[in-house]
Formats: C-alpha cells, sequence, structure tokens
C-alpha cells in the first residue's frame, strides 16, 4: 500500500483502540511524537499509558505492556521487529510510526509501519513526528494545532540542516500550521536563540557557518550591529524577532558581505526559521529550534515526561523544570 492507505489504516487502528500502550523515544523527535498521539487519543477519549525509553533493546522490551492494549511505537520501533518478534509481542497488537531504517523481523512475522523511509523522497527527510502528526490530521482534521509539535520535531531531529529549511512532506506540514494561524515562517540567519538571545550573541555564537571577525567575539558583534544602526547603542540590546524586515535585510546584508570579503561562502549563512505565534515572545517555545533544545535537555536529564507534559501546554510547575533542566543543557550546546 502507498503512503495515503498507511496513514489512513493507522489513524483507523488508533481511533478504534479501546487503550493504546504509547512507546516513545526521549529526544526532541521522540517527545513531540508521543505528544502528538497522545493528544489526539486523548481528545477521542482513549486511554494511554507512556511508556518512554533511551533506546528499545532487551533490556527495556519487558517494559511493554503485556496487556491487551493497541501497542503504538513512536520514532523507534522500525529497526527493532526482531526484538519485538522475540518478545513474542502480537503484530496485531502493533503500529510503528518511525522514520529511522526498518528491518524485518527474521523469522517473517510482519509488523505494521508507517515510515517515512518506505516512501517518496517528499517524505525522506520527514521525522517520526511528522508522520505522527500526519496520522493525527487524519484521525481528525481539527487536530491542526499539533502541526507546530511536528515542526520542532522534524528541527529537532535536523531535517532541516542541510538545506537551511524543512523539505517536502516536512514543509507542507509547516505551511499547514501557518495557514491555520500556529506559526510565523521567517528568512534569517543561520543562528540559535533568535528568541532568547541578544542578537549580538546569537552572532557572536555562530559557528555553523562562522563569521570572520563576528564569531567568539560578542563586542565585535555589537559593534557591527550598532554600526549598521540595528543597536541605538552599545546597551540596547534587541532579539531578531525584534527587528523590522528593512533592519533585518540590513543586518543580513553586511554579514553576507563580510563574509564574502574575507572569502568564506555564505551558502549555510541563511535558514528559514519557524516561530510560534501562541507561544510568548522572549522564550525558548518561541520557536522551533529553542524548542526542540528544551525537549533535548529533558530527554538528557531522563524527565521525557516533563518535556511531553510541555508540549501538552503545561507553562507552570512542568515548565518551569524544563527551563531549569534548559539552563544546564545550554552548557553543552552554548
Amino acid at each position: 500500500m502507498g503512503v495515503v492507505e498507511d496513514i489512513s489504516r493507522a489513524a483507523d487502528r488508533l481511533a478504534e483502540a479501546d487503550a493504546v500502550s504509547l512507546i516513545s523515544h526521549i529526544d526532541a523527535d521522540g517527545i513531540t511524537s508521543f505528544s502528538i498521539i497522545s493528544q489526539a487519543l486523548a481528545r477521542e477519549g482513549i486511554p494511554v499509558q507512556p511508556v518512554f525509553v533511551r533506546q528499545l533493546e532487551p533490556m527495556t522490551v519487558p517494559h511493554i505492556p503485556k496487556d491487551d492494549s493497541l501497542k503504538v511505537f513512536t520514532d523507534l520501533g522500525s529497526g527493532q521487529q526482531g526484538l519485538l518478534e522475540e518478545a513474542g509481542i502480537d503484530p496485531e497488537t502493533v503500529v510503528i510510526l518511525d522514520h529511522h531504517v526498518s528491518q524485518q523481523a527474521p523469522n517473517g512475522t510482519e509488523y505494521f509501519e508507517v515510515n517515512s523511509q518506505l516512501y517518496g523522497e517528499d517524505y525522506h527527510k520527514c521525522s517520526a513526528a511528522g508522520i505522527t502528526y500526519l496520522v493525527a490530521r487524519r484521525m481528525n482534521p481539527e487536530n491542526t494545532d499539533l502541526s507546530k509539535l511536528a515542526v520542532v520535531g522534524n528541527v529537532g531531529d535536523m531535517m532541516a540542516r542541510e538545506t537551511g529549511r524543512l523539505t517536502g512532506i516536512a514543509h507542507w506540514i509547516a505551511e499547514d500550521a501557518e495557514a491555520h494561524g500556529h506559526l510565523k515562517m521567517l528568512q534569517g540567519l543561520n543562528c540559535y536563540g533568535l528568541s532568547t538571545r541578544a542578537l549580538h550573541l546569537s552572532l557572536s555564537n555562530c559557528d555553523d557557518p562562522t563569521i570572520p571577525g563576528i564569531s567568539g567575539k560578542p563586542a565585535k558583534a555589537i559593534e557591527l550591529l550598532c554600526r549598521i544602526g540595528v543597536y541605538e547603542s552599545t546597551t540596547s540590546a534587541r532579539t531578531f524577532e525584534e527587528l523590522s524586515a528593512e533592519e533585518l535585510r540590513r543586518l543580513s546584508s553586511t554579514v553576507a558581505e563580510q563574509m564574502l570579503a574575507n572569502g568564506e561562502s555564505v551558502e549555510r549563512l541563511f535558514a528559514e526559521q519557524y516561530f510560534f505565534l501562541d507561544e510568548a515572545e522572549k522564550t525558548p517555545l518561541r520557536n522551533a529550534s529553542e524548542y526542540a533544545t528544551m525537549l533535548n535537555a529533558c530527554g538528557r536529564w531522563a524527565k521525557p515526561a516533563i518535556g511531553a507534559a510541555v508540549c501538552a501546554g503545561d507553562r507552570g510547575i512542568h515548565y518551569r523544570e524544563a527551563e531549569h533542566m534548559l539552563r544546564h543543557h545550554r552548557s553543552i550546546i552554548r
């Protein structure tokens, strides 16, 4: 069957389930995949038992409930079908939503999977979060609010890294989010921290690409921003999102000219950025890259359920705990 048929089949199986055990990976893609499916199921009144694992391996397979629930694997499972077979898990109780390389069970047990790598080129740069969103949208067209989580998952799994933007079905999902008012796409500099960091810090921390005379030199970044009128003074810091279209154009042109003058390619200087209009400005949840970093921090600290709570809308105690983990995580990713 093709991708449309497989997505419909997965959606039908989830919608018809009496109960679901949801087994997921603990990185940003896994947490968003889990959150998309768990929220879609909750809206249908279907109970979910969460099971987060760092890897699906012999030591963690016993954590899969041995009951009559539908076992849904997100961001894992395709490459571990042999383990499922060895554990005697009934293929009639399994749905796999994944994007990793698929490996069939050695004794021929066929587990149903919707895997972006099994379809055309438009799907190859789509993470598990993208696949789970397509299933959730098929379950109920009103689930379009979950599109933002699919964008976070795709960005978090580096699906935009090579080209500076999401492509194929992953970009269609971003367009779907924008069409429903959940997202704003902007062409900007390929820097991190565009929602939370002062612009001179985003520029000076940029190392892919390296900006000659600016990377690693915050004071020089401030000088440049003052010179082109983006900063009024050395103490008037602003973020990327606060700039006008003309200021963005001026900044982009200046940085590009500086790179070219130093013999550097500007191929990776620009990237499509994804901002979420329903999130507060100057917070890590405002854009896809920083949102994904927060979720990865939750996974690194072995608290993916905290990340899932944030994805479900918690902006209280769980969000504050996620912020705490993010502050420690940033010491690694700057």
